[in-house]
C-alpha cells in the first residue's frame, strides 16, 4: 500500500473529545502535496494516526452548511 503523505494547513475546529485522547477534527488538509480539502475525521493526540473520514471540496463544504442551516435541530 502506498504511503499517504497529508500536511495540516489549519485546524477549524473540534466537535469532540473521546476518553482516549482522540479528536474529532474539522480541518484543511492537503493529500499528498494536493490542493487543500476539507477534512471531517478522528486523530490521535499526536496526529500520526488517523479514522475513517470525509474529504470535502469548498462547493461540497459550502452545500453541506446550506444543508445544515436548513435543519430543525
Amino acid at each position: 500500500m502506498a504511503e499517504i503523505n497529508f500536511q495540516i494547513i489549519k485546524t477549524l475546529g473540534i466537535l469532540s473529545e473521546s476518553p482516549k485522547g482522540w479528536t474529532k477534527e474539522l480541518n484543511l488538509i492537503s493529500w499528498n502535496e494536493r490542493k487543500p480539502k476539507y477534512d471531517l475525521r478522528d486523530w490521535d493526540p499526536e496526529h500520526e494516526k488517523m479514522g475513517k473520514g470525509v474529504t470535502l471540496s469548498f462547493d461540497e463544504l459550502k452545500k453541506l452548511k446550506e444543508i445544515l442551516n436548513d435543519m430543525d435541530l
